[in-house]
């Protein structure tokens, strides 16, 4: 028997249930902020993980590759943030850590908040060709989350690389989800001094 126990990610049940038609296009980016909104609002209701959702889109036809959740709480693993688990879903889906690799499309990442100090790290390794985020850094913090150092220039940083950045999109949508979890779930990183 192994040391140490095997680690895996499950998406809850009820995402298949959200996500029926495998062939749906999400054509814009307020109808893919749309579904990732619904994904961190439905985590937070259905109490399967915390106030985030992310996914990634081929970028020209808007078809889904794979969703994330927030699953830190549940699966005991503080680095499963929305962002993460859809990178850990769609990378074996394509059969490579590089989203970028030649002959598949370019990637979008969309999420409902923007990237914590983690996540931002993430995305130039994953390949993706563009961020798309709802919910501000500071709507975060203002409910107790504590998004780690990042720097104050991260979208430009991300743009020098070729990562496209688009912000604000549904913003107050994407907040609401972050006031609603402060009232009914955990602030499981709060500030560290």
């Amino acid at each position: 028997m192994p040391r140490f126990p095997a680690f895996s990610l499950q998406l809850p049940e009820w995402v298949d249930a959200l996500l029926p038609d495998p062939d749906q296009v999400y054509p814009t980016l307020e109808d893919r902020m749309r579904l990732v909104i619904e994904l961190s609002r439905r985590n937070v209701l259905m109490g399967t993980g915390g106030p985030f959702g992310a996914a990634i889109f081929a970028l020209d036809s808007g078809k889904l590759l794979a969703p994330g959740v927030n699953l830190v709480v549940p699966s005991h693993c503080s680095v499963a943030h929305a962002e993460t688990v859809a990178l850990m879903i769609a990378q074996p889906l394509v059969g490579t850590f590089d989203l970028a690799a030649p002959g598949l499309p370019p990637y979008q990442l969309v999420a409902s908040t923007e990237p914590c100090a983690m996540c931002f790290g993430a995305v130039p390794w994953s390949g993706v060709r563009s961020l798309v985020c709802g919910a501000r850094d500071e709507d975060a913090r203002a409910i107790g989350f504590d998004e780690g150092p990042k720097m104050s220039n991260w979208a430009a940083a991300l743009e020098k690389r070729g990562i496209q950045v688009v912000r604000d999109i549904l913003r107050e949508d994407a907040a609401a989800v972050l006031r609603h979890y402060a009232q009914v779930g955990p602030i499981y990183n709060p500030g560290r001094s």
